[in-house]
């Protein structure tokens, strides 16, 4: 009985001797960051330009969050308008993430390079069915020869004409259209459109083949958003997810022929041996494309999908509003100490780091860019605007959206529907939660609130360019009390 019991302990012994704690991680709550002499003047002085992967650059460091309560084309327009960009979430099938991709990349061209066109004799239900599948709300007519015989718009098209028509019956004929050539330049255009009183200028050759199209609401874009990501053409940045399954490399071949700008690694857990394999075999067959792989928690993780091939990565594991993976699989790493061991590892090859979760103030953004972080994932802070998918609705008296997270069980059950994948969702472990958020409005306003208190924030730590900001933050932990002195505290608000 002595023997049983001493080899028990001895065994006891062997096992916890490989139990390590690493040192206190900190969440955002848990840190402030201490202010410091500044010479900024203004909010206006700051510039909040940073990298986004290795080989792209934004004005606004602000990503939208690939989860289809939040991106689809509206959110990642938005984002774009606003230097920011957005990532369209893959559940769906690849025909339609890619039309969502293609919208966001005609939204706003300086000049389309690839205006839509119709046939001719095509009848004008076919004409309708292109619009209203692209987003668009007029389309180039072209005869079998390709060269253009005339525009048609929704304004040319009467509500109750008979659909069997030809488009070409309704449409503004060559002889009367105003068109501009190869050098015609966006100033040529803007007087070309205002003299005329025209909204669309195509741009055909000496054969009268259409090589593009500039819009009056293009070149309106170009001054309203001055700060904008675009591409070398002048079309809105957007990037997509892929997954690890069968699908990832062909679901990323035709997001790339549709122009997408950076492909992100969609995986709970991206430091695995599923996430390297696609990471390796993306760069090897798309060796110009950016890919963002994640997510992970730790230096060692980011090391190992760095050279994998990865031009960004996503940190967080577990600190999502609606992300249960902490409870359910006891496994995470609190958010600002996640963010400070993975980027400090990513500097030494030259890669941002991404902070994905957890962020609910603006304080939390300057928080997440003073320990590392280049830009930050958002979802639930946007997930309740106009530009979010579904709509809203009225409970108790009060508008909400719907969010949810992308391990959820109604995630999950939505995208068995929607994809061929047959797994069983009965034995589906969910690690995600589906919730109301408050409706908010446009998300512009969002995104406006928030710079400006990033930009204060930055004013207190005295520096005026994100990219030395980042990482350079002094913390100081706080207690509990710290945190309800931080807060409004003893008094009744007004609303």
């Amino acid at each position: 009985m002595k023997l049983r019991f001493l080899l028990s302990m001895v065994m006891c012994g062997a096992i916890f001797s490989k139990v390590t704690f690493k040192e206190t991680g900190y969440s955002y709550d848990d840190v402030l960051l201490v202010p410091q002499y500044s010479a900024v003047a203004s909010r206006s002085d700051v510039s909040l330009r940073v990298k986004l992967t290795k080989s792209i650059e934004i004005e606004t460091p602000f990503v939208s969050s690939n989860m289809d309560s939040v991106t689809e084309s509206d959110m990642a327009i938005s984002l774009a308008q606003a230097g920011g960009i957005g990532i369209v979430h893959r559940f769906n099938s690849i025909q339609d993430q890619v039309l969502i991709i293609k919208k966001v990349k005609r939204y706003k061209n300086s000049i389309v390079q690839q205006p839509i066109c119709i046939d001719f004799d095509a009848s004008l239900r076919e004409a309708k069915k292109l619009m209203q599948k692209n987003g668009i709300t007029s389309l180039l007519i072209v005869d079998v020869e390709k060269k253009l015989t005339g525009i048609v718009t929704q304004r040319d098209i009467p509500s109750c004409e008979d659909e069997n028509k030809k488009i070409s019956f309704f449409m503004t004929p060559f002889n009367n259209l105003i068109t501009g050539n190869q050098d015609t330049t966006l100033d040529e255009a803007k007087k070309i459109l205002s003299e005329h009183k025209i909204e669309k200028l195509p741009l055909i050759n000496s054969e009268q083949e259409v090589i593009g199209l500039i819009t009056k609401k293009d070149i309106l874009n170009h001054k309203t958003y001055p700060k904008a990501s675009v591409d070398s053409r002048g079309r809105f940045l957007v990037g997509a997810a892929i997954g690890t399954k069968s699908d990832a490399l062909e679901r990323a071949r035709f997001l790339l022929e549709a122009d997408v700008d950076v492909l992100v690694i969609d995986i709970a857990h991206g430091h695995s041996e599923q996430t390297i394999a696609t990471l390796k075999a993306l760069k090897a067959e798309f060796p110009e494309a950016q890919v963002i792989a994640g997510n992970v928690a730790t230096a060692e993780g980011t090391r190992d999908l760095i050279e994998a091939g990865a031009d960004a990565v996503k940190v967080g594991i577990g600190p999502g509003s609606i992300c249960t993976t902490r409870i359910i699989t006891g496994c995470g790493y609190p958010q600002i100490s996640a963010i400070m061991e993975c980027a400090q590892e990513a500097d030494k090859y030259g890669i941002p780091v991404i902070a994905d979760g957890g962020i609910k103030v603006s304080g939390d953004i300057v928080k997440a860019f003073g320990a590392g972080a280049s830009t930050v994932m958002l979802g639930s802070l946007l997930a309740g605007t106009d530009e979010s998918p579904g709509m809203p609705f009225l409970k108790n008296g009060k508008k909400y959206k719907v969010i949810r997270g992308m391990a959820s069980f109604g995630a999950n059950l939505s995208r068995n529907e929607k994809t061929t994948d047959k797994n069983n969702v009965e034995k589906y472990v969910p690690e995600g939660v589906e919730a109301l958020v408050s409706y908010k409005g446009d998300v512009a306003t969002i995104i406006e609130q928030l710079v400006g208190g990033i930009k204060s924030g930055m004013s207190y730590c005295g520096v005026k360019k994100l990219k030395h900001f980042r990482g350079n933050g002094i913390f100081v932990p706080m207690t509990s009390s710290g945190l309800r002195e931080s807060r409004v505290h003893d008094v009744s608000e007004l609303s």
